[in-house]
């Protein structure tokens, strides 16, 4: 059988043109990062004008200062965004951030549906990425605290134990990695789906990524 081929997106052009290929419909013309197009162009600009170093990471394009990631832009199915890491420390009087998930302390999403409206903002965009680098160059953290109370199920702690390589690897997780599986296997009801769940992250952990990474 033949394996599907891959496509290797290294520039922000490469995104623009192909997609992310994050889904199935990747380098397709439903990909729906075409729906986006002159959205995703405006705030490539405004991102380049920032001076970060732009990167495509997890399929999507990525702004780093000095290795370390900033935000992201990405195209969503009923919007386009700016994502921050470290979205919950920056000052947003005018409440346009939006948490990515219910359980985000970290990422801060500015979602964004029309060119008119990324103009409109376009100053308040500018102010949240300058915000952001700054935060970056301070190396302020964000406070996990929280995350490392979390309750972990029965299920992944008995796998964890009688594999020590995928132990190692999950320990080695930084406190949002791990919260992102935690929450993951913990949102099954039964423990059958929660022991087949952590099966399926096994690659993802070995290979020291998130959930929600690709």
């Amino acid at each position: 059988m033949e394996g599907k081929t891959k496509i290797e997106r290294k520039s922000v052009d490469d995104y623009l043109e192909i997609g992310c290929g994050r889904c199935k419909f990747g380098g397709t013309p439903d990909c729906k990062v075409h729906s986006w197009q002159a959205q995703l162009k405006s705030l490539r600009k405004i991102a380049l004008e920032s001076g970060l170093q732009e990167e495509i990471k997890w399929g999507v394009p990525c702004y780093t200062l000095d290795g370390q990631n900033v935000f992201t832009v990405a195209a969503f199915k009923d919007y386009c965004s700016v994502s921050f890491f470290k979205g919950a420390l920056l000052q947003d009087p005018s409440s346009l951030l939006t948490k990515p998930g219910e359980d985000s302390q970290a990422t801060r999403q500015l979602r964004l549906t029309d060119l008119a409206g990324i103009k409109k903002i376009q100053k308040q965009i500018k102010g949240f990425m300058n915000q952001a680098i700054e935060l970056e160059k301070s190396g302020k953290k964000i406070d996990f605290k929280a995350k490392d109370e979390l309750v972990y199920p029965e299920e992944p702690l008995a796998i964890l134990k009688k594999d020590k390589k995928l132990e190692s690897a999950f320990e080695a997780l930084t406190p949002g990695r791990k919260r992102s599986y935690i929450l993951h296997i913990g949102g099954a009801k039964q423990s059958e789906t929660r022991r087949s769940r952590v099966e399926k992250c096994r690659a993802k952990i070995l290979a020291g990524k998130g959930f929600n990474e690709y």
